[in-house]
């Protein structure tokens, strides 16, 4: 999706463009395993969309003053417990490889006078749609649990945090570049895993083994799964954007509350 902020006239070919552009294009990373054909849509999906965008952006006479581009903290890998900023080197894996192939497209724009956001997303927490539904889930029939091992962090951001964060990308001419958008406090799966349940009045008592998880997904288990990633906002911090969800329990009372 090519979305276009505080529109003028109109947008395409040769035309007068929007002030701001927030490109989201990308098919969903968790929707099938991992086969080749799969693969080519995510990759057409991210890669030649976004070429396919910056070219369109270089037709206009009047161009956009930001490039605001979907990115996700899959381009570090399976990390551990290593501290992650924009500045650490990525990793070696499928979705790494994609999202540096992604990014790498996003860049050219910079060639047009164009600042570009490059949006290194997290697992991003909604109430409707998105990873958190699929997580939930289990939870509501009583067979919800840990992941694998339970010891792999998992770096998140609330919906509106997203938001306000593409805002500031877009309004603040001082941020350009990656930036992560996660919460500052990463969690473990397994601690994940029990604030999700006290926040849905929910037992997690039955977690699910790394090898049925492979066994069920495939490639796909350990690079969304079970890959830890401890990713912290430090373009964020730097730039003085103020989470309206920093710790993971008040993010999930007020997604999950009902109204």
């Amino acid at each position: 999706m090519w979305r276009g902020i505080r529109r003028r006239e109109n947008w395409g070919g040769a035309g007068v463009g929007p002030d701001a552009v927030v490109n989201l294009a990308g098919a969903p990373i968790g929707d099938g395993r991992w086969t080749a054909e799969r693969k080519g849509v995510l990759r057409s999906s991210r890669v030649e969309s976004t070429r396919a965008l910056v070219n369109a952006l270089g037709k206009m006479n009047a161009r956009p003053r930001v490039l605001v581009s979907a990115s996700a903290i899959g381009i570090y890998g399976n990390r551990g417990d290593e501290l992650l900023t924009e500045e650490s080197r990525p990793g070696s894996d499928f979705l790494a490889g994609l999202t540096q192939e992604w990014e790498a497209e996003a860049l050219k724009a910079e060639a047009l006078g164009i600042r570009v956001v490059l949006a290194r997303f997290g697992i991003v927490l909604a109430r409707e749609g998105g990873a958190l539904a699929k997580i939930v889930m289990p939870f509501k029939i009583g067979a919800g649990g840990k992941l694998g091992p339970g010891q792999q962090w998992m770096s998140w951001v609330s919906l509106e945090d997203v938001v306000g964060i593409l805002q500031l990308a877009i309004e603040n001419a001082s941020v350009r570049g990656a930036v992560n958008v996660v919460a500052p406090h990463s969690v473990r799966n397994e601690e994940f895993t029990k604030v999700l349940a006290k926040a849905l009045h929910r037992p997690a008592l039955f977690p699910a083994p790394a090898f049925a998880l492979r066994l069920a997904l495939g490639e796909m288990a350990d690079a969304l799964l079970l890959s830890s990633q401890r990713v912290v906002p430090r373009a964020l911090e730097k730039n003085g954007y103020r989470f309206l969800h920093a710790d993971l329990p008040s993010a999930l009372d007020t997604i999950l509350r009902k109204d």
